[in-house]
């Protein structure tokens, strides 16, 4: 299990508990953590599912994939450094403490 913050655009956060295995986009979908409306259900086919990772976070995490970085001109407001779509992001226990920002919205 690993610790993830999701952090809402108001602010509002939600620390849960993610198995790992799972994606980071299971995890809230799982827990009921608005603001990632995973639309294709975690198949990379949309960009409902974008968070900005934070800074600290960010070179711990596996590199995005080709198909990641198409979805993610999609993306509201992307950040070339910090944005992921959820749903390619694996829960591992070293991944325990992970903090994600909702953007204002999904689109």
């Amino acid at each position: 299990m690993a610790k993830i913050t999701y952090i809402e655009h108001s602010g509002t956060e939600h620390v849960v508990e993610v198995a790992a295995g799972l994606t980071v986009m299971e995890g809230a979908r799982d827990n009921n953590i608005p603001g990632i409306e995973a639309d294709c259900g975690g198949a990379c086919a949309c960009s409902t599912c974008h968070v900005y990772v934070a800074p600290y976070w960010v070179e711990k995490l596996p590199a995005k994939d080709a198909m990641e970085e198409d979805m993610l001109d999609f993306a509201y407001e992307a950040d070339p450094a910090r944005s992921r779509l959820t749903c390619q992001i694996k829960v591992t226990d070293a991944l325990d403490g992970l903090v994600v920002q909702m953007p204002e919205k999904q689109i």
